[in-house]
């Protein structure tokens, strides 16, 4: 799986950049995912955005904590953030800057393309949103994604939301960042100080913190909380259990996004279907293949 972060700031189309380029990919063949990280952001505020590209269908909805490429939309975030943190030894990075890479401090040496994505999106679009430019960029230095297909990408998603004139303005933007790009090494001088966060696994989690049925002042809590609402009919596939290979680690009753599986007291595990969604994270994060995703809403 390759695993993409968008830093920018709000304004800057990140969220935006992020699904054209899942877009891109999909148009290549990948299958690809992309979503925001926000808080209580406005304009200018640092954001957050993500992206995940592979070539079989993703489950992880979470963060991306150690992309194979970094995408910085504003060069000054440098200076308030250690944006590189988590990025991989072997990783890429675009930097919207007109320096070039070797003058770039990440705090980590790795390949690195700058393009000066500002001054062409003043040129091509009148406005410094860099989100189309910095994408050429990212074209460049990512060969899951072509400039081909991110210029039909960009034309799709900004024709249909903006218009043709400012389609052709934003696959122009791109086009230039890409021709413009240029491609070496960054510094890796800069310390990177960590932030205090807590990042469970599976394991770290406490025994006894998820909520068992029953309502609190008249909200019913726990698995199945909406109980009026049966999310499971939504289900395209169901989770099927064997007890046989099952290690009992738990970690499919962890991730389970809908709380929607009970831990018995042998920490075997079960399903309340009628709330299953089908996600199939239980199965994919199951490391003794005991849970497969079948075909259909079964019960």
């Amino acid at each position: 799986m390759f695993e993409i972060r968008f830093h920018g700031r709000g304004g800057q189309g990140a969220v935006m950049a992020a699904q054209t380029l899942a877009e891109a990919a999909v148009i290549e063949g990948w299958h690809a995912n992309a979503f925001p990280y926000f808080g209580a952001e406005r304009r200018g505020a640092p954001v957050m955005a993500f992206a995940r590209i592979d070539d079989r269908k993703i489950s992880i909805k979470s963060q991306v904590y150690e992309p194979d490429l970094l995408v910085i939309l504003d060069e000054t975030l440098l200076d308030i953030e250690p944006v590189a943190r988590g990025l991989k030894a072997d990783g890429k990075a675009v930097v919207n800057t007109g320096k070039a890479p070797q003058e770039i401090d990440l705090g980590l040496e790795v390949d690195c393309v700058t393009v000066d994505a500002t001054n062409i999106a003043m040129e091509f679009l009148k406005a410094p949103i860099v989100n189309t430019a910095i994408l050429g960029g990212v074209a460049k230095v990512c060969d899951l994604v072509s400039i081909d297909s991110m210029r039909e990408a960009i034309g799709n998603r900004f024709g249909d939301k903006f218009g043709e004139t400012a389609a052709r303005a934003n696959v122009g933007a791109a086009v230039n960042a890409y021709e413009q790009a240029i491609v070496g090494r960054c510094q890796g001088l800069r310390p990177l100080v960590a932030r205090s966060e807590w990042l469970p696994e599976w394991r770290d989690i406490p025994l006894g913190t998820t909520l068992a049925a029953g309502s609190e002042k008249g909200v019913a809590i726990g698995p199945g909380g909406a109980i009026q609402n049966l999310t499971g009919s939504w289900r395209t596939r169901t989770p099927h259990y064997d007890r046989d290979k099952c290690v009992r680690c738990l970690r499919c009753w962890f991730s389970c996004p809908d709380a929607c599986i009970k831990r018995e007291e042998d920490d075997h595990v079960s399903w309340e279907l009628d709330y299953c969604k089908g996600c199939g994270i239980c199965a994919q994060v199951c490391p003794a293949k005991a849970i497969d995703m079948v075909k259909g809403a079964t019960r």
